[in-house]
Order: structure tokens, then C-alpha cells, then sequence
């Protein structure tokens, strides 16, 4: 099983961020969450990563209902979005006091797996960042912080892939490079991929599109 999404609404006070009837992926397919800036499509990735709590309706990842799971606590939610989901951001949010082979054996200890330093070395080496697994990342290009940081969202084989606007501030073959990317990881996982963009550049590459309206100015 994919992404489930049913009934779904998430609002700040009287107005609505999010309200979704029905959306569901099976897992292994692809999807963009479109729409303009501040319709809600960060917010959606929030909550599908549990990083929001759920006000109304359901998300349900591979069987697991994630507000079952945000119910046992916030450690039983961390260790299931380590374990399921695999989150990649505009920014690569690194451990800045860590090399990028150290920043991929964290985020396997957080999920409660084995270091598996080899597994985490030819992952590094798959993307293209051979030698580079004890550079932290000011010593990076941003190209190759963004690979580290797609490499720490893969490394625990996520049954989920969420990206949030990953080509933002790249110019055009650089935009291609990292989607292409993207997809051909999730490919590999067999994992399913949701990339949230306003980015009409990303839009040829995926049949399956979310569109959410603009949202009312209150």
C-alpha cells in the first residue's frame, strides 16, 4: 500500500490551509502537488510527514494511520517518519559539524538501524560523491549538499519520498539533474514520490498532478 488521503482539512483559526476530499498513490508511483505560493502545499507535506497534527480526516502510509501512530507519542512518530519517510528540502538542512558519511549514519541511528557504514558509503558513491564522505558541509558545493541530502533521505530505504520545491533557485539543467534524480532513486526503492513545486520546469516530468487552488486572503 501507497498514500492514503481522505477528508483531509488543516486550518489556522477560521481559514483553511489544506482541505483535500480524496487522494490516494499506490506505492512505487509519482505525483506533483502544484498550485501558487501559499496554497498550502508545504503544509500538506507537513502533515503527510507528520510533522503537523492531523485537526480532520486521515493520512495513511503503507497500512499505518499516521494519527494512530502521532497518538503513541512524539517518539513513536519520529521513529516512524525516519523508518518510512524519507524528506528532502528546498535547503539541505545538514548537521554542519558533520561529514557527509557521519550526517547518513545519524540518520540511520535515529530510526533505530544499524550504522551499515558500507551500505552508507555506496549510497554516497551511487550519487555521484565518491571521496567525499568525510566533508562537512561548508566544504561541499551546493550541488553536492543537496546529494548528501537526498542521500540521508534515502539511506533508510523509505517506503516514501517527500520533496519540497527541490529545484527552487536552480537554473535550468540543474532543475532537470535533481528530478531526474529524484525519480530514478524512488525508482530504485520502489518507494513512492511526492514533490510539492510551483515550478512549471517539473511539470513534463510527471503524469500524475495535485493541483490546489489559491487560497483566499483573509
Amino acid at each position: 500500500m501507497g498514500l492514503q488521503i481522505e477528508q483531509l482539512v488543516f486550518s489556522r483559526g477560521a481559514q483553511p490551509i489544506v482541505s483535500i476530499d480524496a487522494f490516494a498513490m499506490a506505492r512505487g508511483t509519482h505525483a506533483l502537488v502544484t498550485g501558487p505560493s501559499g496554497c498550502g502545499k508545504t503544509t500538506l507535506l507537513g502533515l503527510i510527514a507528520g510533522l503537523l497534527p492531523i485537526q480532520q480526516g486521515r493520512i495513511k502510509l503503507a497500512g499505518d494511520d499516521l494519527a494512530t501512530v502521532a497518538a503513541r507519542g512524539p517518539q513513536a512518530m519520529d521513529r516512524f517518519r525516519a523508518r518510512m519517510i524519507g524528506l528532502v528540502s528546498q535547503q539541505p538542512m545538514l548537521f554542519g559539524m558533520l561529514g557527509a558519511l557521519d550526517n547518513l549514519l545519524i540518520a540511520r541511528q535515529l530510526a533505530g538501524f544499524e550504522p551499515d557504514r558500507a551500505a552508507c558509503l555506496n549510497l554516497l558513491s551511487q550519487l555521484g560523491l565518491d571521496g567525499l564522505a568525510a566533508r562537512r558541509p561548508r566544504e561541499l558545493s551546493r550541488g553536492q549538499q543537496q546529494r548528501v541530502a537526498l542521500a540521508r533521505a534515502l539511506v533508510n530505504r523509505p517506503a516514501l519520498i517527500l520533496a519540497d520545491e527541490p529545484t527552487a533557485n536552480l537554473d535550468d539543467e540543474h532543475a532537470t539533474q535533481v528530478v531526474r534524480l529524484l525519480q530514478e532513486r524512488a525508482l530504485a526503492l520502489d518507494a513512492t514520490l511526492l514533490i510539492a513545486t510551483h515550478d512549471a520546469r517539473v511539470r513534463d516530468h510527471f503524469d500524475r498532478v495535485l493541483a490546489l487552488p489559491a487560497q483566499p486572503r483573509p
